[in-house]
């Protein structure tokens, strides 16, 4: 059997280091500094000469820069309002990808999955199946009663061949599938494999473990169902 792998997305492109442009940069910050030491130095001879002339010079050199000072605050304002718009604009399309296509697909996966399972206990001489999987599942995913009358609750993890199911998800479906659910027959579908304590914790609470293997030869025919394995004919 297959498994679908989510889709990978692409990383940002990533600003890369342009000499020519740093070169011009630090070039026209010198002509800038030489500007201002001569601007400076002009001032300070004016000043010695003609000093009313320098309170002049003062008086509009302040009003130029509280009048630039106020145009350049505008112009950062709007610079910023861009960028941040940009950045909402990116963020948004992040989201829209990430809930278009990553999340709503890989449910759709599973849940194709647990139908996929029902599908089959229903060719094996299974009258009755349900997928039951969905929030507050409390573990069962299909639900199928045997022509004999047993109880066959199944919980179905569609994993990545490098993804095992660990004992963790087997202790949790351990402690509602008989209890809660009231199975005859319980057992874990899966298209990886299990942890080798995962397995021993399944064997000790007499859980069925199906890998990937197992239900690719479930599903062909050349291997017995879950409830088949654990030793019940139905």
């Amino acid at each position: 059997m297959t498994v679908p792998s989510p889709p990978v997305r692409p990383k940002g492109r990533e600003r890369r280091f342009n000499l020519r442009t740093t070169a011009l940069f630090f070039a026209l910050l010198a002509l800038i500094l030489c500007g201002l030491v001569l601007l400076v130095r002009t001032a300070a001879s004016i000043l010695e000469r003609r000093p009313l002339w320098s309170a002049y010079l003062v008086v509009m050199g302040v009003a130029v820069a509280v009048l630039c000072r106020s145009r350049w605050r505008r112009f950062s304002a709007a610079r910023y309002a861009r960028r941040a718009a940009r950045a909402l604009e990116e963020a948004a399309e992040r989201a829209s990808d990430s809930l278009g296509t990553g999340t709503q697909d890989h449910s759709q996966d599973a849940d194709d999955f647990e139908h996929a399972i029902a599908g089959l206990c229903a060719r094996d001489a299974c009258p009755e199946v349900e997928v039951v999987g969905g929030t507050g599942d409390l573990g069962a995913d299909v639900v199928a009663v045997t022509s004999d009358g047993l109880r066959i609750v199944i919980q179905c993890k569609l994993f990545d061949a490098g993804n095992k199911v660990g004992s963790q998800d087997l202790q949790r479906f351990g402690g509602t599938c008989y209890s809660v659910h009231e199975a005859d027959v319980a057992a874990i579908v899966t298209t990886s494999d299990f942890t080798a304590p995962a397995l021993e914790y399944a064997n000790r609470c007499g859980i069925v473990c199906v890998n990937g293997e197992e239900l690719a030869a479930w599903s062909d025919g050349t291997g017995p169902s879950p409830w088949q394995g654990a030793g019940v004919d139905a």
